[in-house]
């Protein structure tokens, strides 16, 4: 075997090894990793239920009830509405018309049920990835974020 074959066999032995820690790290993550969705592309992408995902959006204006621990609210992007169930405590910084995010998963093809609920941290603040998604859809009101700037 001359020294050019050494080489290749070394550079390709190690592209292999390569590889293979890749697939043991995508493997491992596949159940860690959370994706983002606003309640548009909730449906567009027809998330499987049960999957655990990340939606964001608007409170809507009178849609929060609250039965003990027991809450309801709808998540807008101004286009789509999801019906959100939670059982807990909210944020204290919780409230209709403002920003937010839940993490959890679908129950049916309507209604997320939510295990984490994520409020923004002042009055002008919405998350990165709600005013992205409003932004792309035209629904930006840029007078109400600072956060960006």
């Amino acid at each position: 075997m001359t020294r050019k074959q050494k080489r290749l066999a070394v550079i390709g032995g190690l592209g292999v090894v390569l590889v293979i820690a890749a697939g043991l790290i995508f493997t491992a993550l596949r159940d860690q990793i959370v994706f983002f969705y606003s309640p548009s592309e909730l449906r567009e992408k027809e998330v499987a239920i049960g999957q655990p995902v990340r939606i964001g959006g608007l409170v809507e204006e009178g849609s929060w009830v609250k039965t003990g621990q027991d809450n309801k609210f709808m998540v807008s992007d101004g286009e789509t509405a999801t019906l959100v169930t939670y059982t807990g405590i909210l944020p204290d910084l919780f409230r209709e018309g403002q920003g937010v995010i839940a993490e959890g998963s679908l129950v049916d093809t309507t209604t997320f049920a939510a295990t984490t609920v994520l409020a923004k941290h002042d009055e002008n603040y919405i998350p990165k990835e709600i005013a992205d998604t409003l932004r792309d859809r035209g629904e930006w009101r840029p007078e109400t974020n600072t956060a960006d700037q």
